[in-house]
């Protein structure tokens, strides 16, 4: 296994005096794709608000890349990790305005065989310079998830990239993250409740339950042969209290 981007240790977040997190310990790796499973509720997107830096733990240590988390982490490190959400935050602009979006901000430009690479890998060159906002569902994630990757961040957040859409997005969805895991090396935290999803792209696979991680284990064992009662549980798709 490669070394860590990640390491979570006693990490606990409370929000109104309820603790929402509790994570004794946690280590992602560099170049690996993450799937985290569980109920609604479970803390899966609050953890990724920690990974993305956008709100401290209440307790606990978060490193990343070896250097401890703060809340005065600088600009530079923050830009290595993005985040893609289940909801698309597009600009009111074109196609292409959005895709350049994120490089605008670091000062840098898309090429312009980039952006026509990009397209065309999105399949959506014929709507390169129509409103972001009239595109569909689909369409749109495809536009928010290649706008967080052209940036080529070290980790990618994703929040329910494909819930609720058509076969054919969801497959573009999961080739893009895959091709750029391989090629690139990027790191992905994939919060799912597809579990065929997290089983067809994920290396390694973690159950959250009330706040708790009950088990993270390679993906084929963690579907195959889990080592507690509540993963089988959770994959035979049983209710678990």
């Amino acid at each position: 296994m490669s070394e860590p981007i990640f390491e979570l240790e006693q990490v606990q977040q409370v929000y109104d005096g309820r603790t929402v997190l509790d994570i004794s310990q946690l280590t992602i790796h560099k170049g690996e794709i993450l799937a985290l499973v569980g109920p609604s509720g479970a803390g899966k997107s609050t953890l990724l608000r920690l990974l993305n830096f956008l709100e401290p733990a209440c307790k606990g240590t978060i490193r990343f890349d070896g250097q401890v988390a703060t809340p005065e982490l600088d600009l530079v490190q923050r830009r290595r990790v993005t985040t893609v959400f289940q909801r698309p935050l597009l600009l009111q602009r074109s196609v292409r305005a959005n895709l350049r979006y994120g490089l605008g901000l670091r000062g840098q430009k898309l090429a312009e065989a980039k952006e026509e690479e990009w397209l065309a890998r999105l399949g959506l060159a014929e709507l390169a310079d129509q409103a972001a906002p009239k595109l569909s569902a689909g369409e749109a994630q495809r536009v928010a998830l290649a706008r967080a990757v052209v940036t080529q961040p070290d980790v990618l957040l994703l929040d329910e990239p494909t819930a609720n859409l058509d076969p054919s997005n969801v497959g573009i969805i999961e080739s893009i993250i895959q091709e750029e895991n391989q090629c690139s090396g990027m790191t992905v935290v994939l919060v799912t409740h597809n579990i065929f999803q997290a089983r067809r792209i994920a290396h390694r696979t973690a159950l959250l339950w009330a706040g708790e991680l009950i088990e993270v284990a390679e993906t084929e064992q963690f579907f195959s042969a889990p080592g507690r009662e509540e993963t089988a549980a959770f994959v035979r798709g049983d209710t678990v209290y």
